[in-house]
């Protein structure tokens, strides 16, 4: 089933729902306040309402005071609930029609004053001086040319927490490679628990962009090379980091490909 398949109703609709349906196709199913949905025929279920709910209890109730950054936001289901707690949020995406329907949205739930959308990719990030409390870098990772580039950026934007979504190889395995390899040992590089990203050259899931899926390991590893340390794990291939401190080398290649 295809993203334009769904999120539309049949003609006839009241005022919300004609609103609804002139700003789709959706991808994010969000619950407003009159008690419409946007996309209730979602072919994942009540995406990603059933998602939130295992983040949700691995973040604070109260974010009030909290500064928070959703990268890739969508229409801003993430954002929202993030605003609902509390904290003024950035929500950014390259995306002009998700980036319609989020403003819309931020007006029909009453929350535009601790809100804001713009179209902006994530490398720019590297040219601004904002901080904030709290990183949401989700469903995002793999459909970057340039991963660790993103993750090196966005790691050092985050202040208290950090959150990490990827499509990940199957596999919970995890070794602990030795501090340094000989050359000749490279067969250790093939047992499962090796941190590993596999290139998509061209097709996953017959999306172009799906370039990379790493393993478990791969994502720990990349993690913790960005000066991050997973706390918790509160779902499928989601990551909760406390934020550390890039080591010196990675900050040296980062400010030279970024210019900074």
């Amino acid at each position: 089933m295809t993203l334009q398949s769904y999120g539309r109703r049949a003609a006839g609709g009241d005022v919300i729902e004609q609103q609804i349906d002139d700003l789709a196709p959706w991808f994010h199913n969000l619950h407003l306040p009159s008690g419409h949905e946007t996309a209730p025929d979602h072919p994942l279920g009540d995406f990603p309402r059933f998602k939130w709910r295992s983040l949700a209890t691995a973040l604070p109730d109260d974010l009030t005071g909290w500064r928070a950054l959703d990268v890739g936001c969508n229409a801003g289901f993430y954002t929202f609930e993030l605003a609902k707690r509390g904290a003024t949020v950035l929500g950014i995406d390259m995306d002009d029609h998700y980036l319609r329907q989020a403003r819309w949205a931020a007006d029909a739930f009453g929350i535009e004053e601790r809100v804001r959308f713009e179209r902006r990719q994530v490398y720019e990030l590297a040219r601004s001086d904002e901080r904030f409390d709290l990183v949401l870098f989700l469903g995002v990772l793999y459909h970057l040319r340039h991963p660790l580039l993103a993750l090196d950026i966005l790691a050092g934007k985050a202040k208290r927490l950090f959150v990490l979504q990827t499509l990940t190889m199957p596999g919970e395995d995890e070794a602990q490679p030795p501090a340094d390899l000989s050359i000749d040992e490279r067969e250790a590089m093939l047992e499962p628990g090796w941190p590993k990203l596999a290139f998509v050259e061209r097709r996953l899931a017959g999306d172009p962009t799906n370039w990379w899926a790493p393993n478990h390991a791969g994502v720990v590893a990349m993690l913790r090379s960005a000066g991050l340390e997973v706390v918790s794990r509160p779902g499928h291939e989601v990551y909760v980091c406390r934020p550390g401190t890039l080591p010196e080398d990675v900050r040296r290649e980062l400010d030279a490909a970024t210019g900074g």
